[in-house]
């Protein structure tokens, strides 16, 4: 069954106050469906150097709050909350309480977390992969309890919960959930357990980089469908399909772009043209593109960064809701 575009928008490092709520805002003004942050926390020094990825300035779930607050209508989010990074019954109670201030707008996100040198700074241990995907199965099992009524009495290996009964609940029984990742269990886990499948590297070596990108090519991105497939079974159909679009360039000259972009990342620039997480041309060759991707891989649900936010509007409101 095709699923209908929507449009997210990812913001990371805001300035100000002003600058958070003014982007969300205009998101939701610009038509987006969706505005997340990620999920980190270190600043800048020589922890987080090795790894590649870019500071992330604001907490998750204070940034949240008050994106729901600065908006009325978008969805708020996190791609994707760190199950490790906070007790679960806590975290329970901070997304129920977040979808009950803005109004049943929650789309939660969870992943089983990668950036080792994050855990290693902050003092988290940093389990093996198997072992962390354990306690984000347990978490999905104590949200979905916690927004159910009746008494908790969950006392595993990874979650406990025993004697009350958790408040607030919802505005709507279960908010929608997203599952991110790039590597086999996670996906099938997520095909099994999320409403929404945010396909994503491979990030097992811990850094952002040519080795994470490069597991993500339309073949591979075929293979991690399947995987999500094969978790979901008959329920395939109702999942909606994510991704993010890292690499958005908006010109009209998309030659000349990915014959500089490609050798960075050890690829031809045909094949980083098909690359399902890079979107270069023109607002016409990207619709297309966006088109031909949902007809191969299903995927109509597609974040960007606040970066492209105003370069790719166009596209949101050409695609939205069709």
């Amino acid at each position: 069954m095709t699923k209908k575009f929507r449009f997210g928008l990812q913001g990371y490092a805001p300035s100000s106050a002003k600058e958070w709520r003014d982007t969300a805002k205009k998101a939701e003004d610009l038509g987006y469906s969706s505005f997340h942050l990620a999920d980190h926390v270190i600043g800048p020094g020589p922890a987080l150097t090795p790894t590649g990825h870019p500071v992330q300035t604001v907490a998750a779930i204070p940034a949240m709050a008050v994106a729901a607050e600065a908006t009325s209508s978008i969805k708020i989010g996190c791609r994707v909350l760190c199950v490790d990074y906070r007790n679960p019954v806590m975290l329970a109670k901070e997304l129920a309480t977040l979808d009950f201030f803005s109004d049943g707008r929650l789309e939660i996100g969870l992943g089983a977390g990668w950036l080792q040198n994050e855990y290693d700074a902050m003092g988290i241990p940093f389990d093996r992969a198997g072992v962390r995907l354990d306690r984000m199965e347990e978490v999905i099992g104590l949200l979905r309890a916690s927004f159910s009524d009746g008494e908790l009495d969950i006392s595993g290996t990874h979650v406990h919960a025993v004697g009350f009964e958790a408040v607030p609940k919802p505005v709507n029984p279960h908010p929608p959930l997203m599952i991110g990742g790039g590597a086999q269990r996670v996906l099938t886990i997520a095909g099994r357990e999320a409403d929404i499948v945010s396909l994503n590297f491979n990030n097992s070596s811990g850094r952002l980089g040519p080795e994470g990108i490069g597991s993500s090519t339309a073949e591979l991105t075929e293979q991690k469908i399947q995987w999500v497939k094969n978790g979901a079974g008959a329920r395939f159909d109702d999942i909606e399909l994510e991704i993010a679009a890292y690499f958005t360039v908006v010109t009209p000259d998309s030659e000349a772009t990915l014959g500089k972009m490609a050798p960075m990342f050890g690829m031809t620039p045909s094949t980083m043209a098909e690359h399902p997480h890079v979107l270069i041309g023109s607002v016409e060759e990207i619709c297309d593109r966006l088109v031909d991707r949902r007809e191969r891989f299903g995927i109509s649900y597609v974040s960007f960064g606040t970066s492209n936010m105003e370069a790719v509007a166009p596209v949101v409101n050409r695609l939205s809701g069709t």
